[in-house]
């Protein structure tokens, strides 16, 4: 299990940064040891200290953080491949809610084991460093989404960003691929009510775009799709082109 979430690692870094057979050697010997976490499951809270990355192997996680009237607000979804608290090298206390939408499997990578890593292969610490400003880039495009755009809009983009990062790591091989999210999920992400996302939802389905079938999502008018988001998938700075529909999304 732990061969699979160091090969989950590698797959992702790949996607991002120009690595060598001796990087990928290297992080397939770091020491991780795995987990299964049920859904809805709080794998870091707010306040801990930590002293280990995670890297997310199988399943769906999200960082949030919760409001004083018991609402959250989710900053993030997570897909297989991803280290979604790698900040956690120099800030070592969350300031989030790190947890399972769905169940997953989490592999834990020892700080210790990732420093010695970044100064004995310096290109992994530039893919590492690199992650960390995709990352800061993900945020600053939902901020945007958050400002700016409508709320069909934003789903729209969320959506066209999951299925491009689930597809870049052969979750979505096809037009219909499985989005372990409720609408609870979506809305909280997009700072919508449920009624909202349900209404938005319907609208692209009568509108030929897409249909959501429990957690499975088919895709069928992809430019119309990406259209409504105003979705540009540069800002994930992947190092490969990802054909969805007949489109290539070219993200360099």
């Amino acid at each position: 299990m732990a061969d699979d979430a160091r090969r989950a690692l590698v797959r992702r870094l790949d996607l991002v940064a120009d690595l060598d057979d001796a990087d990928r050697a290297a992080i397939t010997k770091l020491p991780i040891t795995t987990k299964e976490v049920e859904a809805d499951v709080d794998i870091v809270r707010e306040g801990d200290d930590v002293n280990q990355c995670c890297v997310l192997v199988d399943g769906f996680t999200c960082r949030y953080r919760d409001i004083r009237d018991g609402k959250r607000q989710i900053i993030a979804f997570h897909v297989p491949g991803d280290i979604p608290d790698l900040h956690s090298l120099h800030i070592h206390r969350m300031d989030h809610n790190f947890a399972s939408t769905t169940r997953s499997r989490i592999g834990f990578i020892p700080h210790d084991a990732i420093w010695e890593l970044c100064i004995s292969r310096p290109n992994v610490a530039a893919a590492l460093w690199l992650e960390t400003l995709i990352d800061g880039a993900i945020f600053r495009e939902w901020m945007v989404g958050l400002g700016r755009r409508t709320g069909k809009s934003r789903t729209a983009h969320l959506l066209c960003e999951l299925a491009v990062r689930l597809r870049a790591v052969g979750l979505a091989p096809s037009d219909v691929f499985h989005l372990p999210l409720t609408q609870h999920e979506l809305a909280d992400a997009l700072g919508l009510t449920v009624v909202t996302v349900n209404r938005v939802l319907q609208e692209f389905k009568q509108e030929g775009l897409l249909d959501r079938e429990r957690a499975r999502l088919t895709i069928k008018n992809w430019p119309a799709l990406a259209r409504a988001g105003d979705f540009d998938p540069n800002y994930l700075h992947m190092r490969v082109p990802i054909t969805m529909g007949a489109q290539s999304m070219s993200v360099d």
